[in-house]
């Protein structure tokens, strides 16, 4: 990894206000904002890592633990709900042995918990990386999951 990073952040050399992209493409590459990373950055930038972690953590996109391989959302917007929607969130954490915003002991799965797909016709929705599965009960979402294990 530290070969990969470094060989990114060459590219940002000397680039002033770079921060935000530089943590996005940091992401993009790696899949999150690991310390190392930070480090480096603050390194590059000349900046203390607390100011760039201090920006990373303002923004929502940035993460700072290893994501799943899959990413699960589970819409729990309004008619979702109406439907089942936190029935197959329960259902999903209980079959994964995960929380809302957790990922699996073995990176496999990363779950979460989304207001709205804007998909309501097909209510109670999720969403496997991109593919969206509608018209879920508690057995088809387990059947869905079963697909990528």
């Amino acid at each position: 990894m530290q070969e990969r990073l470094r060989q990114l952040l060459a590219a940002y050399k000397g680039e002033t206000g770079a921060v935000i992209p530089l943590l996005q493409k940091v992401q993009e590459t790696v899949g999150y904002l690991p310390q190392e990373a930070i480090g480096q950055v603050a390194k590059l930038l000349k900046v203390s890592e607390s100011e760039i972690f201090g920006v990373a953590t303002f923004y929502a996109q940035f993460r700072f633990t290893r994501p799943g391989d899959h990413t699960i959302k589970v819409c729990l917007g309004t008619a979702c709900h109406v439907r089942g929607g936190s029935q197959i969130m329960e259902t999903i954490e209980r079959e994964l042995d995960i929380k809302s915003g957790g990922t699996t002991k073995d990176y496999k799965f990363g779950l979460e918990r989304v207001a709205c797909f804007g998909s309501c016709a097909l209510a109670p929705v999720l969403v496997v990386d991109d593919k969206v599965y509608g018209r879920l009960t508690t057995s088809k979402a387990k059947e869905t999951i079963a697909q990528y294990q």
